[in-house]
């Protein structure tokens, strides 16, 4: 049985390589089928050290793009720049257009806490400095509560940052720099993503900024489990406070490590997404090296990040709904089974409760998005702002119902 409001917790570990260039854990993926929308791998995200090495299993496991070989190489200063050059303007293609208007928006972003450091990407949302990235960035995976931030721009000029809020459960992050000239970037729609659009990725992969590549994407909807990044968390703590599941966007763009933060866009050059993970295949839990791009890499919808960066701009800190139940996945009993998140119990005074959800319920649908299990369902109350009114779908003795749920705060810990 999992609760809702600490996050259900797959039996699975994986692998983070958060901020920069270098950084892991370990994983063995539980395969699971989901009706009518994916089979494939349950996505979880866990991180060993800051500065450390990549650990691997033996089947595929999930990594955050950030890591740390030392703390000097982590400089903004010392990563390479290299800014987009076409060399023959005469003939470009959808990605060069797209990677030109995109990438004077995207930065290449420093942390360093003592002797531990790495690099990551961003977002430029505004000309007053404002910056998106992953928690994780900023956090050294969880490990620094106050990192020294530098920010690289496209025209290689180097920045101070500070930190203006971290949102542990989307693993989004503001930051702030004081510069004249910023690009902002434009923002897509990340609703409208389809299978088999066209994805570009920009950031700095291994500390090369301004990298550009390019793939498709290959599945909406997705939800993962990753490791909080919330400074102080550890996963040798209670893993299901530590861990978060959040609703990402496929694709097989070439995505590693340093890429976290940065942008997926359309071949408009909107952004659709920020890069926040990949899917890493080691092949020792004892491995020294970072495991890379398989063509299986996630990105945090636009949309979602948008209204999280508007609330830690305004507020300093994001808010994120929450239904106030106990759930776990819905196991097949008779002939006519239903996938879902099975209610176990439900809080008294909390949104489940005022909607009239009771103990064997089974949610199918919150807020248009599909639940075939609880971290599902987890995610997709975490999607929506505390205080939000949304549609719940569920069966009950074997009937569907509906019924508008306002949701109720959710918190880090």
């Amino acid at each position: 049985m999992a609760s809702e409001q600490s996050e259900p917790n797959p039996r699975s570990t994986m692998m983070n390589a958060s901020a920069g260039t270098e950084s892991q854990a370990a994983a063995t993926p539980a395969t699971r089928r989901k009706a009518g929308k994916r089979v494939g791998p349950a996505v979880f995200v866990t991180s060993l050290v800051a500065a450390g090495l990549l650990g691997g299993g033996a089947a595929a496991g999930a990594a955050t793009l950030w890591g740390a070989p030392t703390q000097a190489a982590s400089s903004a200063q010392a990563a390479q720049y290299t800014p987009v050059i076409v060399n023959n303007t005469s003939s470009v293609n959808a990605v060069t257009a797209a990677a030109q208007k995109a990438s004077p928006s995207v930065v290449t972003i420093s942390a360093s806490s003592g002797s531990s450091g790495g690099t990551g990407s961003g977002i430029i949302l505004d000309a007053d400095g404002h910056i998106l990235t992953n928690t994780h960035v900023v956090t050294l995976d969880g490990q620094a509560q106050a990192a020294a931030i530098e920010v690289r721009t496209s025209d290689g000029k180097v920045y101070a940052a500070t930190i203006v809020g971290t949102d542990p459960l989307s693993d989004l992050a503001i930051i702030k720099i004081t510069a004249t000239g910023l690009v902002p970037a434009t923002l897509g729609d990340s609703s409208a993503v389809n299978v088999g659009d066209a994805a570009i990725a920009i950031g700095a992969p291994l500390g090369l900024s301004g990298t550009v590549t390019d793939g498709i994407v290959s599945a909406v909807d997705r939800t993962i489990e990753t490791e909080s990044s919330a400074a102080g968390s550890s996963a040798s703590a209670n893993a299901a406070q530590d861990s978060i599941s959040i609703n990402v966007i496929q694709t097989d763009a070439a995505i590693n490590p340093g890429n976290s933060g940065g942008a997926l866009t359309n071949t408009q050059g909107e952004i659709i997404g920020v890069n926040v993970a990949i899917a890493s295949a080691a092949s020792s839990s004892s491995s020294s090296a970072q495991s890379g791009n398989i063509g299986v890499g996630f990105s945090i919808p636009i949309n979602v990040a948008k209204r999280v960066a508007q609330e830690i701009i305004a507020n300093g800190s994001a808010t994120h709904g929450q239904l106030g139940l106990s759930v776990q996945d819905k196991a097949p009993g008779t002939s006519e089974f239903t996938t879902g998140a099975e209610v176990a119990a439900v809080t008294p005074g909390s949104a489940a409760a005022k909607a009239g959800l009771k103990e064997g319920d089974v949610v199918t649908a919150l807020a248009g998005h599909t639940v075939t299990d609880a971290s599902e369902l987890t995610a997709a109350a975490r999607e929506q702002a505390a205080g939000s009114t949304v549609k719940i779908t569920f069966q009950r003795g074997g009937q569907d119902q509906e019924a508008d749920v306002t949701l109720g705060a959710a918190t880090a810990g």
